[in-house]
């Protein structure tokens, strides 16, 4: 279970966003002060950092440089101030987003969601996946099946490889057709999702009108059932 670092000095709000991320599955530990932050995060296994830049005793910029001194724990940045200057400096220091102070907290969960998924990507993407005849490489663009390669659009291989990473989770069509925006800024309507994700199955599978590998969850989206080796 991956754990989430709330640094943020007002309890209500504190209190709030764990328990809306609890609700989402995730182990939440909270810091009010900066000193609170440095002993959990020295003490315990943090997978992101939810970080307020005013504190009682210091600055989340100054505490996002020292821990990039030794870690490259995810950080997102919570601020009173959507000045252009201020989010440009927590980009800078090493945050990896920023929401703005009032904020919608489903708003906030998606946020961690997305950098969850990148930081997956990045860990995962020089990794080769095997499932029966098939080798996936990322890095490197390549599909081999039964040794003969297979030719995939940008498009599709865009939601194959999101749909590996995430094997066992269930993708919404809204999540898919996020991360194929957002990496290009080309938008993909539902219509075009469902003709990809059926191109796929055709290329992928033995049996398209029944996948075993992209399984339809009926009202939601999306998810890789097979196997990976």
């Amino acid at each position: 279970m991956q754990n989430i670092l709330i640094v943020e000095d007002d309890v209500m709000l504190n209190n709030g966003i764990c328990f809306n991320i609890n609700a989402d599955g995730f182990k939440t530990e909270s810091a009010f002060t900066l000193e609170e932050a440095y002993i959990k995060l020295k003490n315990d296994k943090i997978d992101m950092i939810i970080l307020d830049v005013n504190l009682p005793d210091g600055s989340g910029f100054d505490f996002c440089i020292k821990v990039r001194e030794t870690s490259s724990v995810p950080i997102l940045f919570l601020t009173a101030c959507d000045m252009e200057i201020d989010i440009i400096t927590g980009f800078k220091l090493g945050g990896d987003d920023y929401v703005t102070k009032p904020f919608n907290l489903g708003i906030l969960r998606e946020r961690i969601l997305a950098i969850f998924r990148r930081y997956n990507i990045e860990t995962k993407e020089n990794t080769d996946f095997i499932i029966d005849d098939m080798v996936f490489n990322f890095e490197k663009m390549a599909i081999l099946k039964g040794g003969n390669n297979l030719a995939l659009t940008p498009t599709e291989f865009k939601i194959l490889k999101v749909l590996l990473i995430n094997k066992g989770q269930v993708l919404t069509r809204r999540v898919l057709m996020e991360e194929l925006w957002d990496k290009d800024l080309n938008f993909v309507d539902e219509h075009a999702l469902t003709v990809n994700i059926n191109r796929l199955r055709a290329k992928l599978e033995e049996e398209p009108s029944s996948p075993k590998y992209i399984k339809t969850v009926y009202g939601m989206g999306y998810i890789w059932a097979g196997d990976i080796v």
